[in-house]
């Protein structure tokens, strides 16, 4: 998952799920578990991050 807008003058809710799955500064890149947790949090933020899925062989 990847940062890719700023997070000025956003929900502070949103701000803190960011935070929260270390995502601070646009580019940031970060790898998650497949897990309904997370699917969550991506869900709430989906309109600020770019989600990529991964083979099992990296």
């Amino acid at each position: 998952m990847i940062l890719k807008k700023s997070l000025i003058d956003k929900k502070k809710k949103h701000k803190l799920t960011l935070k929260a799955l270390g995502l601070t500064k646009i580019g940031k890149a970060r790898i998650f578990p497949d897990n309904p947790a997370v699917r969550g949090m991506i869900n709430q933020v989906s309109y600020m991050v770019s989600v990529e899925e991964l083979d099992d062989k990296t």
